[in-house]
This record gives C-alpha cells, sequence and structure tokens, in this order.
C-alpha cells in the first residue's frame, strides 16, 4: 500500500507522465500559433520530453518554458528560413503531383523520385529542432549539422521524417490526437535521435543538463 500513495510510483507516477505528455502538447501547440516561434517551441518540446518523459525528472513546464526562452533567438532565426523554405518545397511537391498524376509517363517517374529526393531536405528539418534542443548552436552550425545528421544516418532520418509526417497528418485528419501527439511523437523520434547524439556526444549518456558546442 505504501507505493500506491508514493506519487514517484505506481499509478500516480503513469497519471503524473500523461499530464506532463497532455499540457506540453497543448503548451507547444499555443506557442506554436505565431508560427515564427514554432522552431524554439519544438526545441523545447524535444528537450523537455527527453529530461522529464523519459528521464522522469519533474518539473516539466518550468524545463520547457526555460528551454523556449534559451532557445527563443536562434529557434526564430531558424524558422526565419525554414518557413519560406518549407512552403517552396511543399508548393513545388504538388505541382509534381498534380502533373505527375494526370500525365504519367515521365512526370509520373519525377513525382515518385520526388519523393526520395525530399528525404534530404526533409530530414534536415527534423533533426533541427532536437539538435537546438540539445545542444547550443548558432544558426549556420545548426543547419550545417543537421544536414550532416541527415546524410550520415539516413535509414534514421527516413524513419524520423516519416514519424513526423504521419503524426502531423494523424493530427490534421482528427483534432483530437494534438491532445498528446505531439510529445508522443517527440518521443518516438528521441528513440532515434538521442542513440545517434550520444555516439558524438558520451557525456549525453550520463544525463548532463544540456550539452554545449561552440559554432
Amino acid at each position: 500500500m505504501g507505493n500506491f500513495f508514493n506519487p514517484e510510483k505506481g499509478i500516480w507516477a503513469w497519471l503524473s507522465t500523461l499530464v506532463d505528455v497532455c499540457g506540453l502538447s497543448l503548451l507547444w501547440l499555443l506557442l506554436c500559433l505565431p508560427a515564427v516561434t514554432a522552431g524554439p517551441a519544438t526545441a523545447a518540446l524535444y528537450y523537455t520530453v527527453v529530461k522529464c518523459v523519459r528521464g522522469r525528472e519533474s518539473g516539466a513546464f518550468g524545463y520547457y518554458l526555460r528551454s523556449f526562452r534559451d532557445n527563443f533567438k536562434t529557434g526564430l532565426k531558424a524558422d526565419l528560413i525554414v518557413l519560406p523554405a518549407a512552403a517552396l518545397l511543399l508548393v513545388l511537391h504538388h505541382i509534381v503531383r498534380w502533373y505527375g498524376t494526370r500525365t504519367g509517363g515521365v512526370l509520373y517517374v519525377l513525382y515518385v523520385a520526388q519523393y526520395f529526393a525530399l528525404m534530404v531536405p526533409a530530414g534536415m528539418l527534423c533533426w533541427l529542432f532536437p539538435l537546438l534542443g540539445r545542444f547550443d548552436y548558432g544558426v549556420r552550425g545548426l543547419f550545417r549539422t543537421a544536414f550532416q545528421l541527415a546524410i550520415a544516418h539516413l535509414p534514421s532520418t527516413v524513419v524520423i521524417v516519416l514519424l513526423t509526417v504521419e503524426a502531423a497528418v494523424f493530427c490534421i485528419e482528427r483534432w483530437w490526437p494534438v491532445l498528446f501527439m505531439p510529445s508522443v511523437a517527440m518521443l518516438l523520434v528521441s528513440l532515434f535521435t538521442e542513440q545517434i547524439f550520444q555516439k558524438y556526444v558520451p557525456e549525453l549518456a550520463q544525463e548532463e543538463p544540456k550539452a554545449q558546442e561552440e559554432e
């Protein structure tokens, strides 16, 4: 019975994790609404999920707000690059899909090939904000490292992209998954990214508060 009333064990620990997962997802959504703040909001979500959902540390919302503040400047600059680039890629994708699915032939082959070609820039975008959440980077170093990791760990990059896209589609098609899916998606992504980060920064295995790298 002692464990039942212990707030750090049993059902209370699961309830605490559920509150963190749902609360962080809603906080992330709120801070993403201006669009240009989506970068630091996502970096903060990744960092907090790793520390508090995976690492079982308390004070998730404090972690989140501190990380959002610390990453705001770099994340905002990255967003000003990412948002136009992502919009351009999306427009090009729809154009190629429209012609490829209606005309067939060479254009259809181009349409299929585009999916493979998009894995690198899409993967780079998926690496950006976990990196920002875990390390201290300037904008140039952030993009350079994200590109290098996307190429060097292409199989993991493909899985991360697919996880991110499926989570986004799930939330768009039905409204209610947004109550928990952002945190769950970050948790699933971290299963791949944290292992890779540890290969380059062994201190992460000892759960350092935040590794730092100079650009």
